[in-house]
């Protein structure tokens, strides 16, 4: 049976008391000075007076860190609690000015730094390298989410670039490093992380046991995620010597509430604990439910098209069903990249992976639909890349994506920058509905199979239907949300067949269709002339 609620944090040594006034501040008995009230234990409990927590969505350092700079600029814009529904232009013109400063900081230089290994690896010349990298830092669905819902996920993208980057330059470590600090900033990068895992640990096992190795990478991504935890548990101590009460509902988190044993209030490590117990709780969602609004996956798709209904079930059975067809839809793409780990294959089995958690895990929510579309848009950079079939593939997911996002970009008035970004996406890319360039081509010369052209034309048609269905005829009375339904069912059947399609390629690079047998350590393919 685990402790009462927290009320605060007992302190160790003895202080002069500090008192909270209405404005948001904290004033020192002593002096009378003021500073804000911005302490660093609040940031992983919902928000005053809510049952949920809307900043929980990013890194609480990075959120503390943005309060201060943006403190310094505007105090009232970062009152703890007071702060919250501000609507001041300026404080928008900040935080947009942020997402801006972190791409260009970490994003860009992880697409540059990738392109540029998969270009070597693979022979790829400078021009087609370059179309790559500009379809990747043009990707509609990522500038519509960022820059216009507005996110960080471009941060969190930009480490996993930078991450698979250093395993395609043979630098494990450097990989594991920069994958935790993806991790670390937002919890969806999970969506990699057994496919980071299948890789790392292959070249190890393969062609031989490698043990200084395999102690290295587990070294290094234990100090790393120390690191990551270091800011918050110095925090958590600070706040602790100042005696900075948890918020005052706060609740017990349910991993620390489930221990076997009572862990009392007043030791030590208690604000230590309650702290990592929160964390956790808040990057496994499982009391947010299976899908976020309505969401292009399996279950969804299920639910709303009436062809069974899932919420006559336990919260408990849907987690584990959805752990079950997680685990195998991800399984082959990780168990080819364990026994054959080829540099080659990282980008298909890092898709494949992302793919089958996006429509099978459990808490999906629509802009997880980033994760997969970045390790497929890099198969552009990639042997075959620039040919009519790849770019058709790769495309149509990133072209379907935008459109199942149209429901949720709508809510934020952004029907034309969604018209104009995929627009001049697909004419770049010589994509339907403004090119047909890549579906002129033959199968013996590098271009789709009739079956693939029927689907991918097929859902293309239904796509541009829906949108002057959507905009000209109202849904029934009792059926407000047909069109968005319709919209789900006809994405998650189209993001089955990227899932397939990336499977499929991954089989084909690994050899194993052909007889090549294992691959050599780190996977290095073969030089072919440009």
């Amino acid at each position: 049976m685990g402790p009462s609620p927290p009320t605060a944090y007992r302190s160790r040594k003895k202080r002069r008391p500090e008192q909270s006034t209405s404005t948001g501040t904290v004033i020192l008995d002593s002096s009378k000075t003021q500073k804000p009230a911005f302490p660093l234990v609040a940031f992983f409990w919902p928000a005053k007076g809510t049952n949920t927590s809307q900043w929980i969505t990013l890194p609480v350092i990075l959120i503390w860190m943005l309060g201060r700079i943006g403190w310094l600029i505007e105090p009232e814009w970062f009152r703890l609690y007071l702060s919250r529904g501000t609507d001041d232009a300026g404080l928008k013109v900040f935080m947009r000015a942020t997402v801006v400063v972190s791409e260009f900081l970490i994003y860009i230089p992880g697409a540059v730094l990738c392109v540029r290994q998969l270009a070597r690896l693979h022979n790829i010349n400078a021009w087609e390298s370059s179309i790559a990298l500009t379809a990747l830092l043009m990707q509609p669905a990522t500038i519509l989410i960022d820059h216009g819902h507005f996110q960080y996920n471009t941060v969190m993208l930009g480490f996993t670039l930078a991450a698979i980057a250093s395993m395609l330059a043979g630098r494990p470590l450097w990989s594991c490093v920069f994958f935790v600090g993806a991790l670390g900033f937002k919890q969806m990068a999970l969506f990699y992380a057994l496919a980071v895992a299948a890789y790392l640990a292959g070249i190890c096992f393969s062609p031989r046991l490698d043990v200084p190795r395999l102690l290295a990478i587990a070294i290094v991504t234990l100090a790393s995620f120390a690191v990551l935890f270091l800011p918050l548990l110095i925090g958590t101590a600070y706040d602790t010597y100042r005696n900075v009460p948890l918020p005052s509902d706060a609740t017990i988190p349910p991993l620390l509430s489930s221990l076997p044993w009572q862990t009392s209030e007043k030791a030590w490590y208690y604000p230590y604990l309650i702290q990592l117990a929160q964390a956790i709780h808040r990057i496994f969602p499982f009391s947010r439910g299976l899908f976020e609004d309505k969401v292009a996956n399996l279950w969804c798709a299920i639910h709303t098209s009436g062809l069974h209904k899932l919420h006559n079930y336990d919260s408990a059975l849907l987690s584990r069903a959805a752990l079950g067809l997680t685990l195998a839809s991800i399984t082959p793409p990780c168990a080819l990249l364990f026994f054959l780990p080829k540099k080659a294959m990282i980008p298909y089995a890092f898709a494949a992976t992302a793919w089958g958690f996006f429509l099978c895990s459990y808490q999906v929510h629509e802009k997880n639909v980033l994760l997969p579309l970045l390790p497929m848009t890099l198969l552009l950079a990639t042997d075959g890349g620039m040919k009519a079939a790849t770019r058709a593939w790769v495309g149509f997911a990133n072209l379907l994506a935008c459109w199942t996002l149209f429901p949720l970009l709508v809510k934020d008035q952004l029907r034309i920058p969604y018209f104009v970004l995929t627009g001049l996406w697909a004419w770049f890319m010589g994509l339907p509905p403004l090119s047909f360039k890549a579906y002129t081509v033959s199968g013996e010369e590098g271009g789709l199979s009739i079956v693939s052209k029927v689907l991918h034309l097929g859902v293309y048609a239904t796509m541009v239907a829906w949108h002057v269905v959507e905009a000209w005829v109202p849904p029934p009375n009792d059926k407000p949300d047909l069109w968005v339904v319709a919209n789900v069912c006809l994405g998650a059947a189209g993001f089955g067949l990227c899932y397939l399609w990336c499977l499929w390629r991954l089989v084909e690079e690994s050899g194993l269709l052909s007889g090549k047998g294992p691959a050599k350590r780190g996977g290095e393919v073969s030089k072919k002339k440009q």
